[in-house]
């Protein structure tokens, strides 16, 4: 577990006010401020000086008093959700999702516009500006207070410029300045993360106490992506372009992959490449399958075949549960790379075929003779609404607000 403790010198103003309304929002319930001060290290003068500036700013509310100790009833300090909110976007081959989040990370409304991959970017950032605007416009939120916009994009991408680089299923998506844009295009700061590392940042917050922080977050959309967190911090990478496991080889004689091997993990088991085997097989015709080019057409397709696998066509089963072998197969590689306790499976395409792949997945892994770690292993499916990565977007302007880092003592003093 991070220690998120504050610190009583004066140049960290900004660093114990993040210290301190993170421990107000990990207690709904509320908080007094003499339980502020025993949790966060602080002293109570420095504790009573944060709050007051939290109260000034309309993050947090007074909601009644209780007992603390000796003395009079002292004041309870909640958070106040709609003291400010997030915008989440994820930028996937398939669509846009829009998420607007409230500082409880809630979603307040969210929406979805159609396919980037055909169009031009500049005049999908457009689009993008314009669907953000509705967003904040029909949910009648006070537009002063977004904090900002966050992007969660296929990679690679440059966090430090704000660059998505060359997504593999993006052909026109190469080095757009996307942070850069859209921040112009609303007036909003805009922060720019790889989809399935915010998907593991939306984990972590709303993560309940206790609950494991070293897992893998396996990303199930139009492509394959792995996000990572070791004891509770995400891991980025120097490039912040981390755990990017679609090249890890589960069938030495499986298909070639565009990057010259065969049976990479990321390229045998993603919708596209499963309605394909699903027209060989003979499980669905040339016209069920459409244009395997065509996002909205594999969409259909890979609908179809799950909902065939889920109903006991056997032919699809075995196609799903091939897939599954294939994942656990990376499964095991990662799990004895980092160690890790916990691996989480979401993504767009993922709830329709969790069923038959978690039905198989487990004891793949399990009785896999690779395995290393001798601990058990837990497998769990993403209870994050709406869109994981959409909301990872959103949580990552919040915890850019809330939590704090070390990097910030290097604040100047309030």
């Amino acid at each position: 577990m991070v220690d998120r403790t504050g610190t009583n010198l004066p140049a960290v103003g900004e660093y114990n006010q993040t210290v301190v309304l993170d421990a107000i929002r990990r207690r709904p319930e509320g908080i007094t401020r003499s339980e502020l001060a025993s949790l966060t290290g602080l002293s109570g003068m420095t504790v009573t000086k944060v709050c007051r500036r939290l109260l000034d700013a309309g993050l947090v509310d007074e909601h009644g008093t209780r007992m603390s100790g000796p003395g009079k009833p002292a004041a309870v300090v909640k958070l106040n959700p709609g003291g400010g909110f997030a915008v989440g976007v994820h930028i996937d081959p398939a669509a846009v999702t829009y998420v607007l989040v409230d500082l409880s990370g809630t979603v307040r409304d969210h929406s979805r516009t159609g396919t980037p991959t055909a169009g031009d970017p500049s005049a999908v950032i457009t689009e993008m500006a314009d669907a953000i605007e509705a967003l904040i416009a029909g949910s009648a939120v006070d537009r002063s207070r977004i904090l900002g916009i966050g992007i969660a994009s296929p990679g690679p991408i440059n966090v430090e410029d704000g660059v998505v680089l060359n997504p593999p299923m993006m052909p026109n998506w190469h080095r757009v300045a996307l942070r850069r844009s859209l921040s112009e295009a609303t007036g909003l700061p805009v922060l720019l993360e790889k989809d399935a590392t915010a998907a593991v940042v939306a984990e972590l917050w709303f993560a309940e106490p206790g609950s494991s922080r070293d897992f893998a977050f396996m990303y199930y959309g139009t492509g394959l992506g792995t996000g990572l967190s070791v004891s509770g911090e995400v891991v980025r990478g120097i490039s912040s372009n981390a755990g990017d496991a679609g090249h890890i080889t589960v069938d030495p004689d499986g298909p070639m992959c565009t990057c010259g091997r065969r049976g990479c993990v990321g390229y045998i088991t993603v919708p596209r490449a499963l309605v394909e085997r699903a027209v060989l097989d003979g499980v669905l015709s040339a016209g069920e399958a459409g244009n395997p080019d065509d996002m909205d057409d594999v969409d259909a397709a890979f609908t179809r075949l799950a909902t065939l696998a889920s109903t006991g066509n056997r032919d699809a089963e075995t196609i799903l549960t091939d897939a599954a072998r294939s994942l656990a197969r990376a499964v095991v590689v990662i799990v004895n790379l980092l160690d890790i306790d916990e691996v989480i499976f979401g993504g767009p395409f993922w709830a329709r075929i969790s069923p038959t792949i978690l039905a198989a997945l487990p004891d793949a892994v399990r009785s896999d003779p690779a395995l290393i770690p001798p601990h058990p292993l837990r497998f769990a499916q993403s209870a994050i609404p709406v869109d994981v990565a959409a909301v990872g977007a959103a949580t990552l302007v919040l915890d850019n607000t809330f939590s704090p880092r070390p990097s910030a003592l290097l604040l100047a003093a309030d």
